[in-house]
């Protein structure tokens, strides 16, 4: 009776694999997908050798702790989000992007960013009297409500060269 029990089959781990990254679909936190993934190789280790219960627990264990680790350690710093979302607005001062609808004195105009900046990669934006043109590149210098106020990357460098003198 005792030895059934302790009778794990290929099969056994195999399921408890899949049953885990079923969680995991229902629970989006990357733990339970490493544990079912070394469940579901040890059932294939299993299948190909013959291996002690232990053995096979402790494949288990280890294979977890290294899927784990490389998680933490080399693939979830990769996905890292750079949107600054949930920020305040100071974030998008001194941020550059490029006009891709001329601002009008009695229009504003749009300017997009290379990498989403609270949210969103294209804000509407204003001058302060200077003249941009779709394509420029501009910083932003202010922000005035949901407008942005930018400058031209000439004009600023113009600005950031006085105050150096």
């Amino acid at each position: 009776m005792i030895e059934t029990l302790w009778m794990i089959e290929p099969w056994h781990w195999l399921v408890l694999g899949f049953l885990l990254l079923i969680v995991e679909m229902f629970v989006p936190t990357f733990a339970s997908l490493w544990f079912g993934a070394a469940a579901i190789i040890v059932a294939a280790l299993s299948w190909l050798l013959p291996i002690s219960i232990s053995v096979q627990v402790i494949i288990w264990l280890v294979l977890s702790a290294i899927f784990l680790l490389a998680w933490f350690k080399f693939i979830k710093p990769l996905s890292v989000d750079r949107t600054a979302a949930g920020l305040g607005g100071s974030v998008i001062v001194g941020e550059t992007g490029m006009i891709i609808v001329q601002p009008q004195p009695d229009r504003a105009g749009t300017v997009r960013f290379s990498v989403p900046i609270v949210g969103a990669a294209e804000w509407v934006c204003r001058t302060r009297g200077e003249q941009v043109a779709v394509g420029d590149r501009v910083v932003v210098t202010d922000i005035v409500g949901n407008e942005l106020i930018v400058s031209s990357m000439t004009s600023q460098a113009a600005i950031n060269k006085n105050r150096q003198i």
